[in-house]
């Protein structure tokens, strides 16, 4: 067998409840314990160890809490986008599932970046919030994530809140290209993205490294985090299922 077919079989094997289940208890311990590690050690290193900025001073720290929440916050949105329309054509229930997991991370994950960029914003624009293209559209986006959200908790049947929340997730994920390119289409005051694909960082090795740290450290805690979730919502929906009874409750 070869290994793209050993992957194809994993991937398919965590569409069964019972597998995904089992699998998420083996591997959650490792996964909260190194992702707290990893946001201690690269949190410290930034908030701490980083150099000051010559022009922001220490106020520019808030960047390796508040770059990485931006980029999870969009990232979580994609993931859904595409969990949805896994859930809309192949009709998955574990997609479903994934899908309401992750929303209230990535609603969670997107409010921080709104907030610490207003602390941000204070010292560096002289206000908490001005409608700038870049964070207006951010909050747009906390709204779709918050409708979402809203979905799951108005619509009893599980099925339908996974069919609408799939398709509004869809539709708004049309937010990602304008969030990420509203500093090149607007006038802002919003500086350029700081991770970009064809251009070399414009800040020193001495801050960039500790961001990118940051960065992956908040993508295992967001791992971590839609683990926990998830596990609580397979049990809440498998709950009389008889593997879960045997496997788990012990009856």
């Amino acid at each position: 067998m070869t290994s793209f077919n050993k992957v194809k079989d994993w991937f398919i094997s965590m569409g069964s409840p019972p597998f995904l289940y089992k699998w998420i208890m083996k591997y959650l311990p490792f996964m909260i314990s190194l992702s707290l590690l990893l946001v201690f050690i690269s949190l410290s290193w930034g908030l701490f160890f980083a150099p000051t900025d010559y022009k922001q001073g220490d106020a520019y720290r808030i960047i390796y809490i508040h770059v990485p929440s931006a980029i999870l916050s969009q990232s979580i949105f994609i993931l859904m986008a595409i969990t949805g329309g896994i859930c809309l054509i192949w009709r998955a229930k574990v997609a479903g599932m994934l899908l309401r997991s992750a929303a209230p991370i990535g609603a969670s994950f997107t409010l921080m970046a709104l907030i610490s960029g207003a602390i941000w914003g204070k010292p560096t624009w002289g206000t908490w919030w001005v409608w700038d293209a870049r964070l207006t559209s951010t909050l747009i986006l906390f709204f779709i994530y918050a409708a979402i959200v809203g979905i799951y908790s108005s619509i009893e049947d599980k099925t339908k809140g996974d069919r609408a929340a799939a398709l509004l997730s869809l539709v708004g994920v049309s937010m990602i290209p304008i969030i990420k390119k509203s500093v090149d289409w607007w006038q802002t005051l919003h500086q350029p993205s700081t991770f970009t694909l064809t251009q070399a960082p414009s800040m020193s090795p001495e801050m960039y490294l500790p961001l990118l740290a940051n960065v992956l450290g908040f993508y295992f805690l967001f791992i971590a985090l839609l683990f926990l979730r998830l596990r609580t919502e397979l049990a809440l929906r498998e709950q009389r299922k008889n593997w879960f009874k045997q496997n788990i409750l012990g009856d």
